[in-house]
This record gives structure tokens, sequence and C-alpha cells, in this order.
């Protein structure tokens, strides 16, 4: 599947307004990124969480980087072959990666669903 970096990075956002407003409410010094590729160019990682989750955070804030939240445009078109596809799989991954903000870890996440 094709699609540029601003129709991509259009549709995140779009999904990410789809979200709980619960769910994304609580994040806190969070920005989301679209790139292109994981750094090592693989096209197996969706997303990434690059940041401290909520449960280990002790003296934190004032002064902090935000953390990140990164969406890979590359392995998600490689991964999806249609639009709904496309757009439910960058659901996931927002969900996913959200969710490590919240102290949820790979195993916790795939026995609910979302990994």
């Amino acid at each position: 599947m094709e699609m540029d970096a601003a129709a991509f990075e259009e549709l995140v956002i779009d999904e990410l307004d789809q979200l709980p407003d619960d769910m994304v409410d609580g994040l806190d010094n969070v920005v989301f990124v679209v790139e292109d590729r994981p750094e090592d160019g693989s096209l197996d990682l969706l997303g990434l969480y690059d940041g401290l989750a909520l449960t280990e955070r002790g003296q934190y804030g004032m002064g902090e980087l935000p953390d990140r939240v990164v969406i890979f445009r590359e392995p998600h078109l490689a991964h999806c072959d249609t639009p709904e596809e496309l757009r439910d799989e960058v659901h996931t991954t927002l969900v996913h990666e959200i969710a490590h903000f919240y102290g949820l870890d790979d195993q916790q996440l795939h026995q609910l669903g979302w990994a």
C-alpha cells in the first residue's frame, strides 16, 4: 500500500481524535510523532513509546523533555493492504503505545488483545 507522509500524518491525527477522552486526557508531557521507519530501517516495528511510564515517575515535572509516541509510516504501509486495514492498524498502534505511558507492558497488552 502507498500513502505519502502528509496523508499518513492526517490519518494518525484522525485516529488520535477518535480515541476515548479518558484515554488521552491523562496524557501528560507526551508528543505524537510520525516517522518513516525505525532507526534500524526495519519494517517490523509499527510504533514506539519513548519515555517514562506514569507508574515509574517520581520527581517528574518542570523541565523534563516530553515523552514521545512514534508511529512509523512505512511499516504500517507494508503490513496493510487496504485503507480500512491501515486505519485499524494505526488505531491499535496508538492504543498500544499510549498503554505503555500508563505502565502496561507488552505481555499485559497481549493478554488484553492489543499486542
